[in-house]
């Protein structure tokens, strides 16, 4: 087991691995090719996306913001040089997965333009999805343009740089902010509570 747990990539190999025993016991590989499994099991895609983006946005808000002024100077670069950068790349594109995946499943169950135009019933879903974009577009637009300049990825002077990490964290904080209704939302649509 310890040689599973010690790499990453074998861990989620195993993960696959049960799943796909749980699926079997369970005798989930006939319904496979129905729609309702695909619908299914893009749901499950955007969900899993879902955790990792958010995941994501509240380990910088709630850990390495808030932690970074406790960070001796000399021991900032490994922050900024190496966690930082990786975690803005599985940032970024656990956005974009979220986004695809949750536009595709919306397409599918054909819900997509009632949720976008914000009609019944579809509305909670609809403001959730547009919570969700302005999100997404606040992560590729904004954070990361600036996240960039603030890491010394791309080089700017010192004022510059100070103004992109500013910017880039207050986005970050009002993609936290609109996180807690745009999770209410996608948990409304499908519960009654909105």
């Amino acid at each position: 087991m310890g040689a599973i747990l010690q790499s990453l990539g074998r861990t989620v190999i195993a993960g696959v691995v049960i799943l796909l025993v749980i699926m079997g016991i369970a005798g989930t590989f006939g319904a496979m090719a129905t729609h309702g499994w695909s619908a299914f099991f893009m749901r499950w895609l955007h969900v899993l996306s879902g955790v990792m983006w958010i995941g994501l946005l509240w380990y910088f808000n709630f850990v390495q913001m808030p932690s970074m002024p406790k960070i001796p100077d000399e021991q900032k670069p490994a922050i900024g040089k190496v966690i930082a950068p990786e975690a803005l790349f599985w940032f970024r594109w656990a956005a974009l997965s979220t986004m695809v995946t949750g536009l595709l499943l919306a397409w599918m169950s054909g819900y997509l333009v009632s949720a976008l135009s914000i009609a019944r019933p579809h509305h909670a879903i609809g403001i959730g999805m547009w919570l969700g974009l302005v999100m997404a577009f606040n992560v590729w637009f904004i954070i990361w343009p600036n996240q960039k300049k603030a890491l010394g990825m791309v080089q700017v002077d010192a004022d510059a740089k100070a103004k992109a990490a500013r910017l880039a964290m207050l986005t970050s904080r009002l993609n936290t902010m609109l996180s807690i209704p745009m999770l209410y939302c996608m948990v409304a649509q499908q519960n009654g509570g909105l």
